[in-house]
């Protein structure tokens, strides 16, 4: 069942949005491998310093990407989320263009409490604004939506990478 906003949808991303939905995993490769590098990032994040966080997110990231054979993203950890009364943003992913490379985005600290979130929920939105890009360049999709497929996708993705 479609999300509510999918009627408000043209028929072409209607289209683009079905395509999304049916796809509801990522394999892997050799997920194991990459164990140390989310060990790594957990470890980084435990220190609350964003430099060291964001070279072990970019670390992980780049290796996942390799492991896709797709063409990387720049990762930008940083300090309190953004919020307005009723939410706050967690995590950002900006397209880039024929310049720049896309930027995936993700902040370490809660805007309320300005606390460190928790490790699982920092990997969840770090994969969670990677599956955008992979929606775009791993599987052709000419756009990114909030599917129940797009959900599924990351959490396979973080099952693979985490014992739950």
């Amino acid at each position: 069942m479609p999300y509510a906003y999918y009627a408000q949808l043209r028929r072409k991303q209607q289209a683009i949005y079905r395509r999304s939905d049916a796809i509801a995993a990522i394999k892997l490769p050799a997920a194991a491998d990459f164990a140390p590098l989310v060990a790594a990032l957990k470890s980084a994040l435990a220190t609350e310093k964003r430099a060291g966080t964001e070279r072990a997110a970019q670390a992980l990231v780049t290796a996942l990407l390799a492991a896709f054979k797709v063409r990387g993203v720049r990762v930008k950890v940083l300090t309190t989320r953004p919020s307005t009364r009723s939410s706050e943003l967690h995590g950002l992913y900006e397209l880039g263009d024929r310049r720049t490379a896309p930027v995936v985005k993700v902040w370490m600290r809660t805007a309320q409490q300005r606390r460190v979130v928790a490790f699982r929920t920092f990997l969840r939105t770090l994969l969670h604004e990677l599956c955008h890009h992979l929606d775009y360049v791993l599987l052709g999709l000419e756009d990114s939506f909030h599917t129940e497929g797009f959900f599924k996708r990351e959490s396979s993705l973080f099952k693979q990478l985490v014992a739950v």
